[in-house]
């Protein structure tokens, strides 16, 4: 058994090698949030001191299935990003408690929606170092999704864009929008390549078009990103644990 599963991970490095072809690769490109710098963890950090203020008025249980259906209910209204988060948990503390949570409370919580969106940013070890090499090769770019004031806040205080040419803000990551992307810098499929922590956003839609992906988990993940990719779809891309491993394959 332990010899089969070590022939099973060569061969999955060897489709990946295969897969990414740096002498065709022309345009690279990142996505933000728990890719570049750690994000999720402050959406939960604010989501545990939430259900705590709903414990006040409720007796302690799970919130977490009612705040969950009014994030993605409230998300074609308003997006992604800490300034639906923050709508979306007084909405939902509004229902829960009956309207008699206190102005109070409802201050807290428009301060941690606050706080999220200044949190200080926490790059991932090396990233400025593989920024700066694959720009010397390639043309990099990030696409983000979220609200656009919030993203690019982050991109200036995280001091990483100057290592782009572009910096794209999309309300969503689908495979319509990465080929508009593609349309506009006039390249094929075959000369893109997206790295990201999304198997939903930035790997699935990606390689439905044919282009190159690279996941990069990262430790939390949004319920609403999370999806199992088939057998099939998982030949189709690259896997590392950090981006300074993107330097072996680009």
């Amino acid at each position: 058994m332990t010899e089969y599963r070590v022939i099973d991970l060569i061969g999955e490095l060897k489709k990946g090698i295969k897969m990414i072809d740096k002498n065709k690769i022309k345009v690279v490109a990142f996505d933000a949030d728990d890719t570049l710098w750690v994000n999720e963890p402050f959406f939960r950090s604010a989501e545990a001191k939430f259900f705590q203020i709903l414990e006040k008025y409720i007796e302690k249980r799970d919130f977490q299935d009612e705040l969950y259906a009014n994030e993605v209910k409230n998300l074609h209204l308003f997006g992604y990003g800490a300034k639906g988060f923050m709508l979306s948990m007084i909405e939902t503390a509004l229902e829960l408690t009956n309207y008699k949570i206190s102005g109070e409370d409802i201050q807290i919580i428009i301060n941690m929606g606050k706080e999220i969106l200044s949190y200080p940013i926490n790059k991932y070890e090396g990233i400025d170092d593989v920024l700066k090499k694959l720009g010397e090769n390639y043309k990099v770019i990030c696409i983000t999704k979220g609200d656009l004031l919030d993203q690019e806040s982050k991109v200036a205080r995280s001091g990483l864009g100057d290592y782009f040419e572009e910096v794209h803000v999309v309300n969503e990551k689908n495979p319509e929008t990465y080929q508009n992307i593609l349309n506009g810098h006039n390249i094929d499929v075959s000369e893109f390549i997206m790295i990201g922590n999304s198997m939903k956003s930035d790997v699935l839609p990606v390689v439905e078009l044919g282009a190159s992906a690279v996941h990069i988990p990262c430790v939390a993940q949004w319920a609403h990103e999370v999806v199992e990719p088939s057998r099939e779809q998982r030949e189709k891309f690259l896997e590392l644990k950090k981006a300074t491993e993107l330097l072996n394959y680009l």
